[in-house]
């Protein structure tokens, strides 16, 4: 995918420096030159450090943890510098959408965060956003502007394809994840479960039963984020009380905040699997924990919308 020479460049802020290296090594493009800083009282700091007149740019930012809402200015601010700059086009490329869970009023007063940071990054002047398996797929909606939203399911299910598990079922680990977890099942060719819990408050789960059979089955547990790893956690231990035989557990973005890695560290899981959506800290890094690149599929998706091709193709 040599692309080089043409009117297209990438920048990156600092929240996963590392992926936006393996999508301009994909694509065979060097990482645009550009200093993101912070001034001594902490306010953000951007310096472009090549012309950008006419360009097709793409800027490659999560807007994850563990500085949630510096990355997310990192960002507006890029992407205001490049506008103001007098880029032909701005592509917002936000591997993990922060602020996706904040999509509804759950209670009054509520705000809906994700709709918020919608109106920012339109306002800051992109006019489109590459991203992936956004919590909630409606969250297209609140843009005015293009997104292409790609799909975390076909990479995992090839991962778990290749490891040729015998006597497989997926299990979703509540019922708002079920549609992934079916099409997740469709690929492997496996059978479906589900956990019902009840949440008594955010970030506290409780599991109460299984609906499905996973007695003596190699078991695949699949949601979008592993957080707090509560909800994977008690659901494997759960999953084993009903005799599963090994447990894996899988998701697209690896937040992993507070108790977490404690969590997976003493859990009953054979291996998690994630994306690297987001970067991970060493202390992160456990031995069971195997991490697969989506810069493969966004350096084919920015490639489709620079030439203005399909990007829902990848995965018909």
């Amino acid at each position: 995918m040599n692309i080089e020479g043409r009117k297209i460049k990438i920048f990156a802020g600092n929240s996963n420096k590392e992926l936006a290296k393996r999508i301009c090594g994909e694509l065979d493009l060097p990482l645009g030159e550009a200093e993101v800083s912070a001034f001594s009282d902490g306010e953000i700091a951007v310096n472009i450090a090549e012309s950008v007149r006419g360009a097709d740019v793409y800027v490659i930012q999560s807007t994850s943890p563990p500085l949630v809402n510096r990355y997310l200015m990192e960002l507006l601010i890029l992407i205001d510098a490049l506008k103001r700059a007098s880029a032909r086009r701005i592509n917002a490329v936000i591997p993990y959408y922060g602020y996706a869970r904040q999509d509804r009023k759950a209670k009054a007063r509520d705000p809906i965060s994700a709709k918020m940071v919608a109106n920012l990054l339109t306002t800051a002047g992109a006019d489109r956003v590459l991203t992936m398996d956004l919590h909630a797929a409606q969250i297209q909606g609140y843009f005015d502007i293009p997104v292409d939203h790609l799909l975390g399911v076909p990479i995992l299910a090839n991962y778990f394809k290749e490891l040729n598990l015998e006597n497989v079922t997926v299990v979703s680990p509540d019922l708002g994840s079920v549609t992934r977890a079916r099409k997740f099942a469709d690929r492997i060719d496996a059978s479906l479960a589900i956990i019902d819990k009840r949440r008594p408050k955010a970030n506290v789960s409780e599991v109460m039963n299984i609906i499905g059979d996973v007695e003596g089955k190699n078991v695949i547990l699949i949601d979008d984020m592993i957080d707090t790893a509560g909800t994977i956690t008690q659901g494997a231990k759960a999953l084993k009380d009903f005799g599963a035989k090994d447990i894996y557990a899988c998701c697209t973005h690896p937040v992993l905040s507070g108790p977490a890695i404690e969590r997976l560290k003493n859990s009953v899981i054979k291996e998690v699997v994630v994306l690297d959506t987001i970067m991970l800290s060493e202390e992160k890094n456990l031995p069971n924990l195997k991490k697969i690149s989506v810069a493969p599929i966004f350096a084919e998706a920015i490639k489709r919308i620079y030439e203005n091709e399909s990007v829902s193709e990848l995965f018909d």
